[in-house]
C-alpha cells in the first residue's frame, strides 16, 4: 500500500532530513537573501535527478511528474527566509549568522519539503499526477514572496488544482498536526502615522500645537474602529507598538511618529476600516490646529482554506496519523503570505506539532529560543507526501 511505501521512504530519509535542517538552522539567511539555501535546496534537488527552475531570484520551483497518464497538478509549498533575532538556544546548529535566526521554522519546512519531494521522486513510477514543489523566499517581509512569484507564473504551465502547505506550532505536540477549514489568517496592515504640531517650551503650551496631546486623541479614537464600528463577530486587531515624540520634559516637539498593525478577517471591512482610521486622524490632528499624515503599508490578505480540499487532507491525515493525532485549529490573527496563493487557487495550510515539554521545544516562534523536537520531521515528510499522492487520486 502507498502508506506503507511512504512510512518506509519517510523513515529512511529522515537523519537525512535532520541533517538537512540543522544545517539550514546554522546558516539562516535574511528575506530576499537567500542565495546559499536556495544553492543548497537545488543542489539536493539535482542529486535526486528532480528538474528545478529559479524564480523571485532565490525561489526554486521543482517538477516531479508520475509515470502513470494523469492530468492532475498540486503544488506543495516550503518557505525559506529567515528573521533578524540573535539567538541564545547552546545546540551545536545554532546561528553561525549573528543577529540572524531560524525563529520561525523555514528550516523545518524546507528540509522537511526536501524529504517529501526524496519520497515522491522514489515513488514516481507508482502514481500519475504531477507535483510543483514550490521553495519560495521571503515570506517574513512585505510585499511577500508569494506575491512576486505568482506573479511570475508560479501557478502557471502547468497549473495546479491546489496547494498545500504546512506550518511549525510548538503549542501542538510533536506527532500531530492541526486543521482548520475556511478562514483561518488575517490579512495584515502596517500604520505609519506622522502627527505635525508646533513644537516649542513646554512652559508656554499655549505658544505651541500640542502634537502629543494630539496624538493621545488620536489613540484613543481609533480604538472605536473596532469597539464600534467593526461588527462584534468579525475578529478585528488594532494596535501601535511604537511612539515616538522625541521631546523632552519642558520640550513639547514639532511631531510624533507612530507605528501599529491593523489585522481583520473580511476584506471589504478592513478597506472600510482603514479608511475609517485615516479620515479620524486627520479630521482629529485638524480640529486640534495640527495635521495627520496616515500611511498604510498594505500587507498579506486573510487566508481562507478551501473546505472540501482541508476536508480531504484532514482525513488523509487522520488515516496516516492515526486520528487521535489530528486536531482542531482556531482562527489565528498572525499573518502568512501563504494567504495570497489562498487567494487565487484552493489551499490548505494546516500545523505542524514541534513542541515537547521534555526537550524544551514550546517557546513560541518569533524568539530567540525557539527550537523543535526533530521527531516532527517523521511526521512533515509522511505526511505531506501522503497527501499530495491522495489528493492527485492515487
Amino acid at each position: 500500500m502507498i502508506k506503507e511505501k511512504i512510512q518506509t521512504l519517510a523513515a529512511q530519509v529522515f537523519d537525512d532530513v535532520v541533517a538537512f535542517r540543522q544545517h539550514l538552522h546554522a546558516n539562516p539567511e535574511l528575506s530576499f537573501k537567500e542565495y546559499e539555501t536556495s544553492k543548497f535546496i537545488k543542489d539536493k534537488l539535482q542529486s535526486w535527478g528532480i528538474p528545478f527552475s529559479s524564480m523571485a531570484d532565490t525561489g526554486v520551483v521543482g517538477i516531479i511528474e508520475g509515470a502513470l497518464p494523469s492530468d492532475q497538478v498540486i503544488a506543495l509549498r516550503a518557505d525559506m527566509d529567515a528573521l533578524p533575532i540573535f539567538e541564545t538556544n547552546d545546540k551545536p546548529y545554532a546561528s553561525k549568522n549573528p543577529g540572524v535566526m531560524h525563529a520561525c521554522g523555514h528550516d523545518v519546512h524546507s528540509s522537511s519539503l526536501l524529504g517529501t519531494a526524496f519520497i515522491l521522486n522514489s515513488l514516481k513510477d507508482s502514481f500519475g499526477g504531477t507535483i510543483k514543489l514550490i521553495f519560495q523566499p521571503a515570506e517574513e517581509v512585505l510585499p511577500g514572496g508569494a506575491s512576486i512569484m505568482i506573479k511570475e507564473g508560479v501557478l502557471e504551465n502547468p497549473v495546479p488544482h491546489n496547494i498545500v502547505g504546512q506550518h511549525v506550532m510548538p503549542l501542538i505536540q510533536s506527532g500531530k498536526v492541526g486543521f482548520r477549514s475556511g478562514i483561518y489568517m488575517a490579512s495584515t496592515d502596517e500604520l505609519y502615522v506622522t502627527v505635525h504640531g508646533k513644537g516649542g517650551h513646554g512652559a508656554q503650551p499655549h505658544q505651541n500645537i500640542d502634537p502629543v496631546l494630539i496624538t493621545a486623541h488620536i489613540l484613543v479614537a481609533l480604538q472605536q474602529v473596532v469597539s464600534r464600528n467593526a461588527d462584534p463577530r468579525l475578529p478585528t486587531v488594532l494596535s501601535f507598538g511604537k511612539v515616538n515624540a522625541n521631546g523632552a520634559t519642558n520640550i513639547i516637539p514639532n511631531e510624533v511618529k507612530l507605528e501599529g498593525t491593523f489585522r481583520t478577517l473580511n476584506e471589504d471591512w478592513r478597506k472600510e476600516a482603514l479608511a475609517r482610521m485615516k479620515k479620524m486622524a486627520e479630521g482629529i490632528a485638524e480640529s486640534m490646529g495640527g495635521s495627520c499624515d496616515f500611511n498604510i503599508m498594505h500587507g498579506y490578505p486573510f487566508l481562507i482554506n478551501e473546505e472540501q480540499l482541508t476536508a480531504n487532507a484532514r482525513a488523509y491525515a487522520e488515516d496516516y496519523l492515526g486520528k487521535e493525532n489530528v486536531e482542531d485549529l482556531d482562527i489565528w490573527m498572525a499573518a502568512e503570505d501563504f494567504a495570497y496563493y489562498s487567494q487565487v487557487t484552493n489551499a490548505c495550510f494546516y500545523r505542524l506539532g514541534t513542541g515537547n515539554p521534555a526537550k524544551n521545544t514550546t517557546n513560541s516562534v518569533h524568539t530567540p529560543n525557539f527550537d523543535i523536537d526533530e521527531d516532527a520531521l517523521k511526521t512533515s515528510t509522511g505526511l505531506m507526501a501522503y497527501i499530495a499522492l491522495k489528493q492527485l487520486g492515487n
